[in-house]
């Protein structure tokens, strides 16, 4: 029987025994043990629970601090903020940009996406796509941040189902970002704004790619105009 099979874990060689310790705290946020936005496991409890001293495990996790995974809030504890080092990375990469710059990133992104998706997507890419899709339109009657959310999440799933795991590691790291700067966008025409996302889904179903990266272009329009 293996240590994992047995609940136990392998104990850390001593040299680079913060770097490893780091490792394992980077995995347990990486695989979502350690969800985003919840609280991590108390330092005395990490001392006990991976056999490392409770110096090793303050700095280990002030590595995860600077590289953008955790925040730690006086009096309450260590935050999951993000699964990706690169979230924080780009946030202050892209922190000048002005709002054309961001509408103009994000259009360049969704309309390679809905192309690539409309060339891969699979009949269960198709069922999710249809499914956010009425979610995002339900969701147009609450607050800006749920509107946000539910167009994020469709748009991301657009990424997803290009099945180009580098794509979705990028486009994920910026969420984000995206949400920030679109939050209080409106296009003016509701009915609108969902027929175009309507023919943006449809488009990838059948696999048109042409007419998918055009109506990404018609999302965006009235946003860049």
């Amino acid at each position: 029987m293996n240590h994992e099979q047995s609940g136990t874990r392998e104990p850390m060689r001593r040299v680079g025994l913060i770097d490893q310790a780091a490792a394992r705290f980077r995995e347990e946020v990486v695989s979502g043990r350690w969800p985003v936005g919840e609280r991590i496991p108390t330092e005395a409890a990490l001392v006990a629970e991976f056999g490392v001293g409770r110096n090793t495990v303050r700095e280990a996790l002030q590595s995860l601090v600077h590289a953008g995974l955790l925040r730690r809030e006086q009096g309450r504890g260590t935050f999951v903020i993000s699964s990706s080092e690169l979230t924080g990375t780009l946030e202050r990469q892209l922190a000048g940009g002005s709002r054309r710059h961001y509408l103009e990133l994000r259009l360049a992104l969704d309309s390679t996406a809905a192309s690539l998706a409309a060339a891969s997507r699979t009949d269960a890419d198709v069922a999710q796509l249809r499914d956010l899709r009425d979610r995002r339109e339900a969701a147009w009657s609450h607050d800006p941040d749920a509107r946000a959310r539910a167009d994020l999440d469709l748009h991301r799933a657009i990424v997803e189902a290009t099945h180009n795991p580098l794509y979705v590691t990028l486009y994920s790291s910026m969420l984000d970002v995206f949400a920030v700067h679109m939050r209080d966008d409106e296009s003016g025409d509701e009915d609108a704004a969902h027929r175009r996302h309507h023919e943006l889904v449809e488009a990838i179903a059948e696999g048109d790619a042409d007419r998918a990266a055009v109506s990404v272009a018609a999302i965006m329009d009235p946003f860049l105009r």
